[in-house]
């Protein structure tokens, strides 16, 4: 198993499904994926449930949590506080674009790389090209 867990936490617990779906499939079961995304049927997220998702990693793995909205941040952000600093230690937030972000990021844990480099390749995610068009605007 990569030495990264991967958190996705979104608002919707579909989404959080697909992509732990399709995060799977890339690495192989490398990684410790997980999923701390939706309310049940409703949109939303939960710190109380991103702290339990954290604490189900593997205790000798560091973390990097992917979100896709703003108040999805402030959900890990207090989960985080309410483990205290010695597990926050261990766990970075990502930045990043989520779907992108995220298969950069479980692709770099599958291959065995630290969280720096893990963080590192989420992050550059966010200047992936997916598509060239001319500059006349089509």
């Amino acid at each position: 198993m990569g030495n990264v867990s991967i958190v996705l936490v979104s608002h919707s617990k579909k989404m959080g499904e697909g992509l732990l779906s399709l995060l799977d499939q890339l690495t192989v079961g490398k990684v410790h994926l997980a999923s701390a995304s939706g309310l049940g049927d409703e949109l939303g997220t939960d710190a109380t449930k991103v702290m339990e998702i954290l604490e189900s990693c593997p205790r000798d793995s560091d973390i990097v949590i992917l979100f896709d909205l703003g108040s999805a941040l402030m959900s890990c952000e207090v989960a985080l506080e309410l483990l205290g600093p010695d597990f926050a230690s261990r766990v970075t937030i990502a930045d990043a674009p989520f779907v992108e972000g995220a298969i950069a990021a479980a692709v770099e844990s599958s291959l065995g790389h630290s969280r720096e480099v893990v963080v590192g390749s989420a992050l550059s995610a966010r200047h992936l090209v997916k598509m060239q068009s001319d500059t006349e605007g089509g």
